[in-house]
């Protein structure tokens, strides 16, 4: 007993000193292992938010906001779950980027990420995934800038999200993360060069682009990368509408509906492909889920998704159903919709005043097809196909009208 006192009063006497001559030792022991500073590769960390990011995706945004704060909450220093957790909050908005409650937000956690990305970078200048945050944060701040027409800061975000491009390139055949923003470049550096001829000038003083190049590494993206494959896929879709690959477009549209069945841009896009490729029973159910979707007041529906199912279903049942009287509702749905949305200059648009314009004149409504045309020439859209229709159109109506009048 004696002995195991004296143990007892050594051992709390080591506790009470400890303070004053052995903090070195003790630091020592308990020393954490060297924080990891880089993420993107980290099979078990990929593991662990894949339900998070299948969840933002399906448009489940607060299961996937909890998991994307448990990643930053874990890595307090890593710019990867503040950007995730902006990047939630920015597909909040795809559907309508009118939308603008959510700008503060979405800035805020870009900032954050652009700041933790850039404390990582200056501890570790080979860091290429600490410039590659930095230069994706600052992409989708220069994006929502452009939205809100606010050039000037979208300007100054751009450069520097092409800075920290420049920065991040390297080891993609390791991290294929990286081809994402070199893919987008190289594609829409020679897009805008070939369809914006006033920006030419600004372009003289940035690299050439190359678009085969780009669309080629948005694929192996698309295929091969973890958290930017399926933003990869996001732009695919519209790269491959823009370039007229239409068969590719409904193949990754369809492919992304059905993976993602809550996500309207995925829905739409599955609608508009199938429409444009001529698979008309397909377009039309797809278009009828839009517009159910829509009554149904699901989350991400509504204009931008209606004129899209309306004109697809007006389309149909004026050219293939021959009911005018569905097709003419369904093209003035169209109208309303893109009035709402604010898409007056929109093909759909003209395209459904085009099609109540002309079945008006086939019955002889002069007053309904004179007031459809003159809206479309009003448009002053002279390069839509549905201007020039619409022109020879109204030629074709005073003509009738003459006629109508001779006869009487």
């Amino acid at each position: 007993m004696f002995m195991k006192a004296l143990r007892d009063i050594g051992q709390l006497l080591w506790l009470v000193f400890i303070p004053f001559f052995g903090v070195g030792q003790l630091y020592d022991v308990v020393e954490p292992p060297p924080r990891p500073t880089r993420l993107l590769m980290d099979r078990g960390i990929q593991i662990e938010t894949t339900t998070a990011i299948d969840n933002m995706y399906n448009f489940n945004f607060a299961a996937a906001e909890r998991e994307f704060k448990w990643l930053s909450a874990k890595y307090p220093y890593h710019p990867m779950g503040s950007f995730l957790i902006g990047l939630n909050y920015w597909w909040r908005i795809v559907p309508d980027t009118g939308i603008e409650r959510y700008d503060d937000t979405i800035h805020g956690y870009m900032d954050k990420s652009i700041d933790l990305g850039y404390d990582l970078y200056k501890e570790d200048e080979t860091n290429k995934e600490a410039a590659f945050f930095m230069s994706a944060a600052y992409a989708f701040k220069g994006r929502l800038y452009a939205e809100r027409e606010n050039w000037v800061r979208s300007a100054w975000a751009g450069k520097q999200a092409l800075k920290y491009l420049e920065l991040s390139r390297g080891d993609e055949n390791i991290n294929p993360e990286l081809l994402f923003g070199d893919g987008l470049y190289n594609f829409y550096s020679k897009w805008i060069r070939e369809n914006y001829k006033s920006l030419r000038p600004i372009l003289t003083f940035f690299r050439k682009g190359d678009k085969q190049l780009g669309i080629a590494q948005l694929k192996n993206v698309s295929l091969n990368a973890f958290y930017t494959r399926m933003e990869a896929r996001y732009f695919l879709i519209q790269i491959y509408s823009m370039e007229n690959m239409n068969a590719e477009a409904r193949q990754l549209a369809t492919q992304m509906h059905l993976l993602y069945p809550n996500n309207s841009f995925f829905h739409r896009y599955a609608a508009r492909s199938s429409f444009v490729m001529g698979k008309i029973p397909e377009a039309k159910r797809i278009a009828h889920e839009l517009l159910d979707s829509i009554v149904a007041e699901k989350y991400g529906y509504g204009p931008n998704e209606g004129r899209y199912g309306s004109y697809i279903l007006g389309y149909i049942y004026q050219n293939y159903n021959n009911d005018y009287n569905s097709a003419i509702t369904y093209y003035e749905q169209c109208v309303d919709f893109s009035r709402r949305n604010n898409s007056l200059e929109s093909g759909y648009y003209l395209g459904a005043l085009l099609g109540i314009g002309d079945m008006a004149l086939s019955q002889k409504d002069y007053l309904k097809a004179a007031q459809s045309y003159k809206l479309i020439i009003d448009s002053k859209q002279k390069k839509n196909t549905s201007y020039n229709k619409a022109a020879e159109s109204i030629k074709k109506l005073k003509k009738e009208i003459r006629k109508n009048r001779s006869r009487g």
